[in-house]
């Protein structure tokens, strides 16, 4: 039975994204993109938003082409393309490209389902997918990256939800600042 584990990178002042859906800030070098790799390969699904996914697909399928492409951004290339991965969308076309499924909601009986139909864990991804499935309680771990920033605006990683009880299962400083803090949800806590 697999995991359902959202693993998140922000700032020090809690964004998910600066304005105009910025990401430069993100201190990604080939350590800390190693982890990714290390923690990203043996899962079972990736379950993403639109956006992220649309993001993801315009370039991950071609990067390990690039002639001076890292080791680490070849490998993700890689694995990336052939991954199971779902989206969910109530607009996008099920042409089952990189190896994608289109879900039109998000069904907690379903995505219990897959969780448990798979190899590995099911990693989840986007701001909207991500508080969808914080409110429905269907969270299982935070893998939460916190990078050395302050960006000052933007796109808050949590927003208002309902609340949980966290166990600490780690934590682990980077080379270059980036702090993991990785949780998961206590569900009987009374």
């Amino acid at each position: 039975m697999g995991k359902i584990v959202v693993a998140v990178n922000v700032s020090l002042d809690g964004m998910f994204e600066g304005p105009d859906a910025d990401i430069s800030w993100h201190r990604v070098d080939d350590p800390l993109h190693e982890h990714f790799n290390e923690v990203l390969f043996p899962a079972g699904a990736l379950i993403d938003g639109r956006v992220t996914h649309e993001l993801m697909a315009e370039f991950w399928p071609t990067a390990d082409q690039e002639p001076d492409a890292p080791a680490p951004m070849v490998a993700y290339s890689r694995f990336w393309r052939t991954a199971p991965k779902y989206v969910v969308s109530r607009t996008m076309d099920d042409t089952g490209e990189w190896n994608t499924t289109v879900l039109r909601t998000i069904d907690p009986v379903e995505v219990r389902a897959l969780a448990d139909g798979v190899d590995g864990d099911v990693f989840v991804g986007g701001g909207q997918v991500v508080a969808e499935f914080r409110r429905l309680g269907l969270v299982d771990e935070w893998r939460v990256y916190t990078h050395p920033v302050l960006v000052g605006a933007g796109r808050r990683f949590l927003l208002e939800g309902p609340g949980d009880d966290l166990e600490l299962l780690d934590t682990r400083p980077f080379p270059n600042g980036v702090v993991l803090t990785h949780y998961a949800v206590v569900r009987d806590v009374h």
